[in-house]
């Protein structure tokens, strides 16, 4: 089976990037988390040993209305459940067929 080492740069970065992309600074977004900027700032920058806990990872994803698996799509192995979940995700959107109207109904 194949493992990946876990990084904490790209972690940190792909967190940047969405706070960056929904506006918030670094103390906006703190403040909303509930958390230090300097906490938040560490992990931005994942050259400390500083990784967010998971409740603050959970905060993290619902501030911003992402998924884990968005912020940690470059840390994971595909495997037979993820191409389960990106099959069903297709599925659910998937154009809506229209019903023919009966003319003799």
């Amino acid at each position: 089976m194949e493992t990946k080492a876990f990084d904490q740069g790209l972690l940190g970065k792909r967190i940047r990037e969405v706070r960056k992309s929904n506006g918030y600074t670094t103390r906006g977004a703190a403040d909303q988390l509930n958390i230090s900027q300097t906490y938040l700032r560490q992990i931005e920058s994942g050259k400390s040993t500083k990784t967010p806990s998971l409740a603050v990872f959970v905060s993290i994803c619902n501030l911003f209305h992402i998924s884990p698996d968005y912020l940690l799509q470059d840390q994971l192995v595909e495997n037979e459940l993820s191409a389960v979940k990106d099959a069903a995700a297709l599925y659910k959107k998937r154009p809506i067929p229209r019903k023919k109207s009966c003319l003799r109904c």
